[in-house]
């Protein structure tokens, strides 16, 4: 069951009213938008309002923010993304996804559309049509504008009651102020007068903040940040200063109230930042999701901004709400998130400053640098975090390769071609080959780089299952090696082809390939990642060909030095070779060890495709064990898995008939009645809780 929901990092406050009518709407229409401007809280009530609803949807609740997203070219991977569908096949993505969630009871939260209205309206369309099951919610400050579009407003809280007083305190408090409690109850208070607040009240100077910013809960987080360092009575009169200059100089025509009174309030934050708060705030606004220090330091340092100050005006701009501290899965530190609101103030500044252009090209340069570290540091022991931490700045990467194909072709492709195998094995093959394509096509200069970018383009659509695609581009890529003459060039073409011939059922060419690349130049295993993959080949080939001794000596060899380094995603495909020898040499203990390990090791990068090849290995083990009753179940999480890559089981030929033959064995052992039980079992089951039960050995 899905469960990407994020956590509530701040308490929520009032909303009673508003909870009851969409929890009703969500029951009975199954698309709902909650409508309104920017900072009045809609996402914040679809968070609340998701995790309520959980219960009511058996397969869960998908959360997909699309407020990082400056087109419409993500849209696609970030909903797949969220539903935990990472498509390994050349179809439509929009076709996968509809294939996907065409048999689920599904919640899909779709936050912050307003920049995307159109091509949100088409794919709701498009879901709603193939999945009768789905329930979409939708945060926007328009309508969709679909048929039986629910919409549910969402207004400000209302200042003549107990909410918006709370939501202020609250933050304050936090800001470390406190709101004196109020006097009497607040329905019997006296209203306030129109020219302001008593001086000395400080009760009555938060309720007067609270009125004059309209309950708008984004303004009243800003100033209750103030509040908690200046005093409220403070906060209060510069607030009046700052309206009764509005007032005096727009037309109220011009804008809406609310509009008026939610940019008064962050235009006031900003008139209270130092010059260097404002211009780091309007520099990180080139970021499109979560960043960290070392990005921002990299990136918005520069000129009047010493690199120094980077930390200490993030505080400050935390402090002040104009940025949020977020919390990651894997607690890798500290990363930062700037609401949309404050970021399209912060872009208007930068635009002002005519830093746009700069800014964009230090960004794509930044995250140029990052994927080429990730690259070097590919056999080290760092490879696992490094596919994390690729896939967390997803979205980043994507904008600068789009900078790049506007600025830099050259770049672009040197981009894309780092990045394409760490996306291979992350599930974002359509962006890979996407840009793979629009970058070769852009720069078609000979040259290192467009060996590469073809090298991962190959591997790309060989992930995909198009066979025919991908050998055409791997002529191409040892063609492009042989002209450059670099070593890793051709060990990397011959790993491709390789590659390509394994899962085609051509062992013995793979294995010549591979040979014959690796002994063109002396060296060792572990001198280069494309020396290693090339060896890898010759593992799979010689398996394919039973030649099992040689097979496991080298697996195990190679796995040792996988080990020492502290090396993955290699190991983790000798664990599986070497799950299969041991099932072949009639060993099934061995091998559902091994076919666990390699299940660790695909878990650690986020590989499901990996994750599906283990559970049949695994499976394989379990039956040639004897243990019939619990083949059906692993085979089933495998089969959930395979699913979520879009997939019948693949994998390397000699898999295959192994695999249907300890199948037949479960089922005669058990029955079909009682391994079909199992099976379904596992197929429905939870992924992450269905693969964390084949994670554990048998007692005894």
């Amino acid at each position: 069951m899905l469960g990407n929901l994020p956590e509530e990092s701040t308490s929520f406050v009032g909303r009673n009213w508003e909870l009851f009518r969409l929890d009703r709407a969500l029951r009975k229409h199954r698309l709902v938008a909650l409508v309104g401007p920017g900072g009045v809280g809609k996402s914040r009530l679809a968070l609340r309002a998701a995790h309520m609803a959980v219960e009511g949807f058996p397969d869960g609740v998908a959360w997909a923010e699309l407020s990082p997203l400056y087109g419409d070219r993500l849209l696609l991977a970030t909903v797949s993304d969220a539903c935990d569908l990472s498509d390994h096949t050349p179809r439509m993505p929009v076709d996968a996804l509809c294939e996907w969630l065409a048999p689920k009871h599904l919640l899909l939260v779709l936050d912050s559309c307003e920049h995307l209205v159109d091509a949100c309206r088409v794919l709701v369309g498009d879901l709603l049509t193939a999945a009768p099951g789905l329930t979409v919610l939708a945060t926007s400050r328009q309508p969709l504008g679909l048929e039986d579009e629910r919409v549910v407003p969402v207004d400000p809280l209302p200042v003549k009651g107990p909410d918006a007083l709370e939501l202020f305190a609250q933050r304050v408090a936090a800001a470390g102020g406190v709101v004196p409690p109020a006097p009497g109850p607040i329905a019997e208070l006296a209203e306030l007068p129109a020219d302001g607040f008593k001086t000395g009240d400080a009760y009555q100077a938060a309720r007067w903040i609270c009125q004059r910013l309209d309950g708008i809960p984004l303004a009243l987080e800003l100033a209750a940040a103030q509040a908690g360092k200046s005093g409220i009575e403070e906060v209060a009169a510069r607030l009046t200063s700052r309206f009764d200059v509005l007032e005096a100089t727009e037309d109220a025509t011009v804008r809406p109230e609310r509009h008026r009174t939610m940019r008064t309030a962050i235009g006031w934050s900003h008139e209270l930042c130092a010059p260097l708060e404002r211009l780091l705030w309007a520099r990180l606004t080139v970021f499109r999701g979560d960043f960290d220090e070392a990005s921002a330091l990299a990136v918005c340092s520069g000129g009047p901004l010493p690199s120094t100050s980077i930390g200490p005006l993030l505080e400050r701009l935390v402090e002040m709400c104009v940025l949020r501290v977020i919390k990651t899965p894997e607690g890798d530190g500290i990363r930062y998130r700037m609401l949309d609101t404050i970021r399209e103030y912060g872009a208007m500044w930068l635009r002002a400053l005519e830093e746009e252009a700069v800014t964009a090209q230090r960004h794509a340069e930044h995250f140029l640098r990052f994927a080429e570290r990730a690259d070097r540091e590919w056999l080290g022991p760092e490879q696992a975090h490094w596919y994390r931490r690729i896939s967390a700045v997803h979205t980043e990467l994507c904008a600068a390769l789009d900078h790049f194909l506007r600025t830099a072709p050259a770049r672009a492709l040197r981009l894309a071609g780092v990045v394409g195998f760490f996306w291979s094995c992350c599930g974002h093959l359509h962006e890979a080959r996407d840009y793979l394509d629009q970058t070769l096509k852009a720069h078609p200069e000979p040259g290192p780089d467009r060996t590469r970018g073809l090298w991962a383009l190959g591997v790309t659509i060989t992930l995909q299952g198009d066979y025919g695609a991908a050998q055409v581009v791997s002529d191409k890529c040892t063609l492009s090696a042989r002209d450059d003459g670099a070593p890793e060039g051709i060990l990397e073409a011959a790993y491709l082809s390789g590659l390509i011939a394994l899962l085609t059922g051509r062992p013995q060419t793979a294995g010549e390939m591979a040979a014959h690349a690796v002994g063109r130049a002396i060296g060792r295993p572990f001198d280069s990642p494309g020396r290693l993959r090339c060896h890898l080949v010759q593992v799979f080939a010689l398996t394919g060909l039973h030649r099992l001794e040689e097979a496991r000596e080298l697996a195990l060899s190679l796995r040792e030095g996988c080990v020492d380094r502290g090396e993955s995603w290699t190991r983790a495909y000798l664990d599986y070779q070497l799950s299969l020898i041991a099932l072949f040499c009639g060993h099934p203990r061995d091998a559902a060890t091994h076919a666990r390990a390699m299940l660790e090791g695909k878990q650690g990068i986020g590989d499901n495709f990996g994750i599906a090849l283990g559970l049949d290995a695994l499976a394989a083990a379990i039956a040639a064990a004897g243990d019939a009753e619990r083949v059906g179940q692993v085979y089933g999480t495998g089969q959930a898995f395979w699913s979520t890559v879009g997939h019948p089981q693949r994998g390397t030929p000699e898999l295959r008939a192994v695999r249907e033959q300890c199948e037949r064995a479960a089922r005669e052992g058990v029955g079909d009645a009682a391994y079909e039980r199992a099976f379904q079992q596992g197929a429905n089951s939870d992924l992450a809780e269905g693969l964390a039960r084949a994670l554990v050995p048998p007692s005894g």
